[in-house]
């Protein structure tokens, strides 16, 4: 049964839940569009597509992204080197 939502009702997103649009996550993250459709391409972040092919990204997608931006924008990584990088990391934490 469905319960009915009133103003000012406080109420949960799921952490996978694809609710952002590229255009909040560029203001949110101060990442260039560019960027995402890059990550994008290359299958680095795959986000979920409206009908329209808009994307949207989950909570989850978001802390991936700013983590994929850190390494892109503090120890200059390129899009190409990035897989390897996350790649290594995934191996890294796998063993501990």
């Amino acid at each position: 049964m469905k319960r009915e939502i009133k103003y000012g009702d406080i109420f949960e997103v799921r952490i996978d839940e694809p609710v952002y649009t590229s255009g909040v996550v560029c203001r949110l993250l101060h990442i260039p569009v560019w960027v995402l459709k890059q990550l994008d391409r290359e299958e680095i972040i795959s986000p979920r597509r409206k009908k329209g092919g808009s994307r949207l990204y989950s909570k989850c997608e978001l802390d991936k992204l700013s983590h994929i931006w850190y390494i892109m924008r503090e120890k200059r990584v390129k899009v190409t080197g990035l897989k390897y990088v996350l790649e290594m990391e995934s191996r890294v934490y796998k063993r501990l």
